[in-house]
């Protein structure tokens, strides 16, 4: 069974569509959504948590119906929400706490979690501070470990680094993994930094206007593209037309580098005797691959076929 299964999964505001058929299954790991602000990804967490009602479609969560079982669907859950909502006037140790408590934990095991996902977080020694004086990247700590503090099955996390500096998103980059990978908890992560999703996440979904544009593991959207990626140090348009006489393909790809193709033994034996011909240094040689800013650079149809995470 999917984590996630949404069918035709629809969102219509009055004058704007934020989530238009999505047709999708979410097996688990560490998943990226991915999109521009506005693509629909926050409308989808909120869908998936029952918070908004669809306008059409359906869609279930480990199980669940996102209207129907709403509520029992929350004790199994976790969500960091993209907008500032801690209490200023309240400890770490309380608000986390009280989360607990409303998840259905004892007193005594929710003042034990508290402890647990606070030191994971990296709060346990500015625990008993006033979270209106914790700084921005010790906010978005607290907002991780309110929504872990309950041992979820799945975490939602929306736009988790949204303010942070660098170094501060790195080290929320690493909670993040760390948190899917040994603790083994499921987690779809909302951003719109590629970087992010790059370093962090196993499989992907892109949505651009509320649309799925592609879904897949990660490596399918950096995979080899049957090109090469060859620089030369030297007479660039020299090397260009020599590639060309030896029958292959040649374009710029945006830098002083260029696409060649196809990438087989023979086009390697070319560019290398084009260089030791002409008398040329060579710069770069490497494979070229998908990246995943090509998603946003092309035009895509919506996907209206269902699609396996």
């Amino acid at each position: 069974m999917a984590l996630i299964e949404t069918a035709g999964l629809t969102k219509r505001y009055p004058g704007v569509i934020a989530l238009e058929d999505l047709t999708i299954a979410i097996e688990g790991g560490i998943v990226g959504l991915v999109g521009a602000n506005g693509a629909g990804k926050s409308t989808l967490i909120k869908l998936l948590l029952g918070l908004v009602e669809p306008t059409h479609g359906t869609a279930s969560v480990l199980g669940y119906d996102i209207i129907r079982e709403r509520a029992e669907l929350r004790r199994f859950v976790g969500y960091m929400p993209e907008h500032e909502c801690l209490p200023p006037d309240v400890s770490a140790t309380e608000f986390v706490t009280h989360m607990a408590r409303l998840s259905g934990l004892p007193r005594s095991a929710a003042r034990e979690r508290t402890a647990d996902v606070l030191r994971h977080v990296g709060l346990f020694e500015e625990r008993y501070r006033p979270i209106g004086t914790y700084s921005t990247g010790m906010r978005q700590r607290a907002k991780l470990a309110q929504a872990l503090v309950h041992d979820p099955q799945l975490l939602f996390l929306d736009e988790p680094t949204n303010g942070l500096d660098p170094e501060g998103r790195e080290e929320m980059l690493d909670l993040i993994r760390r948190t899917g990978k040994e603790f083994g908890i499921a987690i779809l992560m909302a951003s719109h930094l590629l970087g992010e999703i790059e370093r962090v996440c196993d499989s992907l979904v892109v949505l651009d206007a509320g649309r799925l544009v592609e879904a897949g593991p990660l490596h399918s959207f950096t995979s080899a593209t049957g090109r090469l990626i060859v620089e030369f140090d030297g007479d660039r348009d020299a090397a260009a037309a020599a590639l060309r006489a030896r029958g292959l393909g040649v374009a710029s790809d945006g830098s002083a580098a260029f696409l060649i193709e196809p990438a087989d033994d023979l086009a390697l034996d070319a560019i290398r005797d084009v260089a030791a011909e002409l008398g040329l240094g060579l710069v770069r040689l490497e494979p070229a691959r998908r990246q995943l800013e090509d998603l946003f650079r092309r035009s895509s149809e919506p996907s209206s076929e269902a699609v396996h995470v």
